[in-house]
């Protein structure tokens, strides 16, 4: 156990800047890696994965860290490694704690879902429950982020691996989002049971997932992905669609201005809700409660990588986009995840190893 100084940066009264309630932002914890995936197991202790591999069960209110044993045997490769973790809604009866990592295989990386039960500092009983066929030696774009329905499905997502063929392929489960029990059977009314394509896959024409959050109160999917030179999206995921990749983009190649696909959009692929140009790289998203700032409720929140900030979306009934802020710019930043605490306090981790609150 490691003790980890609390830091607090700056005290904001800035209701006219950011149409808010006054608020504070502490640094809670530093020292750190690539802090990748965050949640909860109560209101003061706080689950994370290090990209490298480390999980670390913090308790927010001594600030204190403990390094758990038996993690899962990741690949930490280039973009890959140790990536999300979350507790099961069901968690108090169930035990189950699920993670997204990268798993060597023929000396290449695909990206995995598992889960584990955790008993004092130490997890036992590890379940595969899908090792994806999207298997590569690109070391990029794995996705994953996951997130349950209040049916009791788990979501996840895989990048296209850096294959932009992938995306339209659905024989494999590269730049998709796959829905599943939590057990990892197949549900029966998955779009491709028994069709054309892989039984776990429920959309696909994605690039690279790193945002996935399902919204209870609203009953929507929703989920960001990176784009290529612009043309980051935010998308309302349904069962079956396609969004496009890589025929439909509001990106441009890399090594010049020309567009990238056929268009912006086509029938029969979806547009997406929202896209970002020029690209702010979005690492998560997660929807806000409203439990303390009640003027968030329901806006999204994303962590931007490209653009050092966390990205704060307001929408209307009709989802469209009536607001985008830009929120902590002067941190210099690369913000990777944004998670709510079960008592409405707002959470994100940065690249540099370091964990902050906002709250009142």
């Amino acid at each position: 156990m490691r003790l980890l100084r609390l830091f607090c940066l700056q005290i904001f009264a800035v209701s006219s800047m950011y149409g808010l309630q006054n608020y504070t932002l502490e640094r809670v914890f530093s020292g750190f890696g690539v802090v990748w995936g965050m949640t909860f197991m109560d209101s003061h202790t706080m689950l994370i994965t290090h990209r490298e591999g480390e999980i670390y069960k913090l308790n927010l209110h001594n600030k204190t860290s403990t390094k758990l044993l038996n993690p899962p045997n990741v690949y930490a490769y280039n973009q890959g490694g140790l990536l999300d973790i979350q507790v099961s809604p069901w968690y108090k009866k169930e035990g189950w704690i699920y993670f997204t990592y990268v798993k060597k295989q023929n000396d290449k990386g695909v990206t995995t879902l598992a889960r584990a039960k955790l008993k004092e500092n130490a997890f036992f009983g590890w379940e595969e429950l899908l090792v994806t066929h999207s298997v590569t030696d690109t070391g990029v774009h794995f996705g994953s982020r996951i997130t349950f329905d209040k049916e009791g499905y788990v979501y996840f997502g895989v990048g296209d691996r850096g294959e932009r063929s992938n995306g339209q392929d659905i024989q494999n489960h590269a730049g998709t989002v796959i829905r599943l029990h939590r057990d990892g059977s197949i549900p029966k009314d998955n779009p491709f049971v028994g069709k054309n394509g892989l039984d776990e896959i429920y959309s696909y024409g994605h690039r690279n997932p790193q945002g996935l959050f399902y919204d209870a109160k609203r009953e929507i999917l929703f989920e960001c992905e990176h784009g290529p030179r612009g043309g980051d999206e935010i998308n309302i995921i349904q069962k079956s669609k396609n969004y496009g990749w890589a025929v439909v983009s509001h990106g441009k190649e890399y090594w010049n201005f020309s567009n990238v696909g056929e268009a912006k959009s086509k029938k029969g692929m979806e547009d997406p809700m929202y896209v970002y140009t020029p690209s702010i790289a979005p690492s998560s998203l997660m929807v806000y409660s409203g439990k303390v700032f009640k003027n968030w409720e329901g806006d999204l929140f994303l962590g931007a990588l490209a653009k050092t900030h966390l990205n704060k979306i307001t929408l209307d009934k009709q989802f469209n986009v009536t607001k985008e802020e830009r929120l902590f710019e002067n941190l210099n930043l690369r913000i990777r995840n944004v998670v709510e605490s079960p008592d409405g306090l707002i959470y994100f981790s940065s690249d540099s190893g370091e964990i902050y609150v906002i709250k009142p």
